[in-house]
């Protein structure tokens, strides 16, 4: 097994390009890898997608329509419950798709289940310091206000979003993947200042709603308006702008 320490690298040059095959993209969201990974491949392979958002498979149908692209499947539902047959599938692509599903393990014995043997699967996952920045300022507002069930449900919400790297190299091996490639590496996510962070839209429908879930309702607008307040005075005055870092895995497994 590769463990790259420092890499810049593209995931899905990780993929083996073969024609004549059956590919998933799990969570493709708005339509990457799905429509890149179907036109590298070619008429000749189907590329399957699932996801649950409604808004982003509208999105991704236009970009199929306006690429012309005749090769791509796409099925609105969970990756708990994927609807293909045993062994049927060659390749799975995930681009941080899997860190948003109800039950990891579910999942991966989904993949495992039909996925072929010798088959691939490559995925990115956000991993457990993601968005510190956020959860740190949060975490110290709600010790202020002695809400201590709401810090623990902070850290169980990151637990589940963001499984330890060693628990998912254990439920892959568990399914019987084997890891060929461990590739971590970070962007960050940078802001004016706090108010734009909290009005952006991407944070507003893929974070807000899970931040809220483990708040009191009584005490949410205090809660943000003084987390809020605190990086636009104590971040973005000083340092110029706001930063929220995404480390995050490749990682690159073979079905045994």
């Amino acid at each position: 097994m590769k463990h790259y320490l420092n890499s810049n690298f593209n995931s899905i040059d990780y993929i083996d390009y073969k024609p004549n095959i059956a590919a998933l993209d799990i969570g493709f969201g708005t339509g990457f890898p799905l429509t890149e990974l179907a036109m590298r491949l070619g008429d000749s392979s189907t590329v399957y997608g699932i996801d649950p958002w409604k808004e982003a498979i509208a999105r991704t149908n236009k970009k199929i329509d306006f690429y012309n692209i005749t090769n791509i499947k796409i099925i609105e539902g969970v990756a708990e419950v994927i609807p293909l047959e045993k062994s049927s599938i060659n390749l799975i692509v995930s681009n941080n798709g899997i860190n948003n599903v109800n039950d990891i393990d579910k999942v991966f014995s989904e993949c495992s289940r039909i996925l072929k043997t010798g088959g691939q699967f490559v995925l990115t996952m956000n991993l457990d310091k993601t968005m510190f920045e956020f959860y740190e300022q949060l975490e110290c507002v709600l010790l202020e206000m002695h809400l201590d069930k709401e810090i623990d449900l902070m850290h169980r919400h990151i637990y589940q979003k963001r499984r330890p790297l060693d628990e998912i190299i254990a439920l892959l091996k568990n399914q019987d993947f084997i890891i060929k490639d461990l590739v971590p590496d970070q962007f960050n996510y940078k802001f004016a200042n706090g108010t734009a962070l909290f009005n952006h839209y991407f944070i507003r429908y893929a974070f807000m709603d899970s931040w809220i879930k483990i708040l009191p309702k009584d005490k949410i607008e205090l809660i943000f308006d003084t987390i809020e307040s605190r990086l636009n005075e104590q971040q973005a005055q000083l340092l110029g702008s706001i930063q929220l870092s995404i480390p995050f895995i490749l990682i690159n497994a073979i079905k045994s």
